[in-house]
């Protein structure tokens, strides 16, 4: 009766077994998990060694971290570099809240290795001038991408337009693009371009912009592509040539520039009293409006237009690694 009895326990046991080395499994975070975690321990270390004024040694230990975090981020994307573009550098700029460059997308960027005047990125052109790189992609898990859009939910605060939370709509919005990749100025959407979509992507979308720290760009001088394909987003912006200009709508602008000059002037001289000044309105913002939608209306017409799109869909093709 001993060994039956034996048999028995032993099969009794096995589901067990099996049981807890699959909660074992399932409690074991995911490489994703381990970035998050790496990447949230490092943001509370840098912001806290630049509270304590300890900015030296801030700096390097995030150059360190920052490696590190590239190192973890890498496999998980897995993606391969690019013709004409430098090796996988960490999205991150900054690791201390409160800094420039902070929140931006979690993902590897390629750098172009020229410049929009054709010389060599990162280093001073023939004029002097910092050389900055003609175009950048990022590339990022459709999972991680969603984390992001979780987190940057209300970051701006609740009473200012964030980024939507559903991809698609997430990668037409002019806030993505200020939030995941320029938090120096404003990303300004001025028209869809008629791009097609990969065959490989799921969704493809590409826009004409330009970016501004206060007034409304003149002309729009980049493209912002972005996919969704196989679980991964891909986003890609530069600059382009010619820039797309519209001569007429800048009149309107600034007829109603003309007109807020008046009415300012006319207010301290006392010719018009406050009511009276507040009856127009903001005039500026006004000829802004009225400006971008008379550059959406005229601006597909322009040769300059057609060119956009064309070094849009080119973007796009080296971004996905077509």
């Amino acid at each position: 009766m001993q060994k039956p009895l034996a048999a028995f326990i032993r099969l009794a046991a096995a589901p067990c077994v099996l049981l807890m080395l699959s909660n074992a499994s399932a409690a074991q975070p995911s490489p994703e998990d381990r970035y998050i975690a790496a990447r949230d321990a490092a943001i509370a270390k840098i912001t806290k060694l630049y509270a304590d004024k300890k900015d030296d040694e801030a700096f390097k230990a995030a150059e360190s971290l920052r490696a590190d975090l590239l190192a973890k981020l890498a496999p998980i994307v897995a993606e391969p570099g690019r013709k004409g573009f430098g090796t996988a550098k960490l999205n991150l700029d900054a690791l201390s809240k409160g800094d420039m460059g902070f929140g931006l997308l979690d993902g590897v960027r390629f750098d172009a290795e020229l410049g929009d005047n054709g010389e060599k990125a990162g280093q001073n052109g023939r004029d002097g001038k910092y050389v900055e790189p003609k175009s950048h992609i990022i590339v990022t898990t459709q999972s991680m991408f969603e984390r992001w859009l979780r987190a940057h939910k209300d970051w701006w605060g609740k009473k200012l337009k964030n980024v939507p939370q559903q991809i698609g709509a997430a990668l037409k919005d002019e806030s993505f693009y200020t939030q995941a990749i320029s938090t120096d100025a404003a990303v300004v959407n001025f028209n869809e371009l008629p791009i097609a979509k990969p065959a490989s992507a799921t969704s493809a979308f590409a826009m004409l912009g330009g970016r501004t720290q206060d007034a409304v760009p003149e002309a729009a001088g980049e493209i912002f592509v972005s996919a969704l394909a196989n679980g991964k987003v891909y986003v890609a912006y530069g600059s382009i040539k010619p820039k797309v200009e519209v001569p007429a709508c800048l009149a309107i602008k600034a007829d109603y520039d003309k007109k807020a000059d008046k009415a300012a002037d006319d207010l301290q001289s006392k010719r018009i009293d406050r009511k009276a000044y507040d009856k127009f309105g903001d005039l500026r913002q006004k000829g802004e409006d009225a400006y971008k939608k008379c550059f959406t209306e005229r601006a597909p017409q322009q040769p300059s237009f057609a060119e956009a799109t064309r070094q849009a869909q080119a973007l796009l093709a080296e971004a996905m690694g077509k």
